[in-house]
């Protein structure tokens, strides 16, 4: 079997996942990013693609696929996601596998407006969220909702524009600061969707975090939820956490399963506030969290090959010890040295 990672990033750490789950096999792995990065140097092979949203990305990876016998796709980039979703079936008449939830799916967890929608209408509790500058002013003015707020984009990832409003002015010059930072990043793609309402005014939790990872098989059903308290954060992403059972993270991790209907990994982040737990965003892929996971015994990499190959749940490879905690390491590598 040969794996294909697209938008492969710094993931690194996936990358030798993802060579160690097929080693029995003498599969191989392919990374694909639309610049080089030191992680695509891990792989077997790796190639430097189109942008995402160029019109022949989807063309170049069927091209791909072909001359170098990919069997599976897996992306690690939100903006990926919903074009490989569209475009599913055309993989699959060349024998192609991707593991990638429904575009209505991707759609939900990436439009972080129609997440809070998702959520909101299934009663489970999320913080407070606006559309629009005048809904959060006049909700001030109301009494039914209090500074600090937090503004962020609809469409975003990572730690890009997002801040913490103290007072009225912040609210107001965060606002605009974030949709031109939107217009000035990456996020401009998605965000072209609907550029006047591309920015989320959001409720202030104040409590710890926490990590879960939702895990379905390729057809949607439900296998379990790893937990973690985050004990520190970089970039957006966590940089130390701590594995943990608690048993209502994992009611709260398996009714977003049964309500959502995702493939494979649901990556989603959580607050908790006077003993209740508010869900802030869910990412339908490997998330930054997955490592910690990993180093706990999990193997998802090894149990997707195994749902691949025999339809089977392993429960090795998606149990994993409580109170281990773990951090991110920065190693300086030599990229070059002519």
């Amino acid at each position: 079997m040969n794996i294909l990672l697209t938008s492969v990033g710094r993931r690194t750490y996936l990358v030798d996942y993802f060579k160690d789950a097929l080693i029995e096999s003498q599969g191989k792995v392919f990374a694909a990013n639309s610049t080089f990065t030191y992680a695509m140097t891990h792989a077997d092979s790796y190639i430097i693609t189109p942008e995402i949203y160029s019109n022949n990305y989807i063309d170049f990876l069927l091209q791909y696929c072909k001359e170098n016998n990919i069997n599976v796709i897996i992306s690690l980039f939100d903006i990926d996601l919903p074009i490989l979703a569209k475009n599913k079936q055309k993989f699959l008449d060349i024998g192609v596998n991707i593991i990638v939830s429904s575009p209505n799916v991707i759609d939900i967890c990436n439009d972080k407006w129609k997440t809070y929608l998702f959520l909101v209408e299934r009663n489970i509790p999320t913080p407070k969220t606006f559309l629009s500058l005048p809904a959060v002013h006049e909700a001030i003015d109301n009494n039914t909702l209090e500074l600090p707020l937090i503004i962020k984009p609809r469409w975003g990832m990572g730690s890009i524009g997002i801040y913490k409003a103290e007072t009225i002015d912040e609210l107001n010059i965060f606002y605009k600061k974030v949709k031109n930072e939107i217009q000035s990043t990456y996020l401009k793609y998605e965000s072209a969707l609907d550029i006047d309402k591309s920015v989320l005014i959001q409720q202030y939790i104040s409590g710890n975090e926490y990590g879960l990872e939702i895990i379905n098989d390729l057809d949607g059903n439900y296998i379990t939820t790893f937990c973690k308290q985050k004990v520190a954060m970089r970039s957006g992403e966590t940089d130390q956490a701590l594995t943990i059972n608690n048993p209502a993270l994992h009611k709260l991790g398996e009714l977003l399963s049964r309500e959502l209907g995702h493939v494979c990994i649901l990556d989603t982040d959580c607050l908790e506030e006077n003993g209740k737990f508010y869900i802030l965003e869910m990412n339908a892929r490997f998330g930054g969290q997955y490592p910690f996971s990993h180093l706990a015994g999990a193997h998802i990499p090894k149990q997707i090959i195994e749902w691949i190959s025999n339809g089977q749940t392993k429960n090795e490879y998606v149990t994993i010890k409580e109170n281990v905690l773990c951090c991110k390491d920065i190693k300086p590598t030599i990229i070059e040295n002519n």
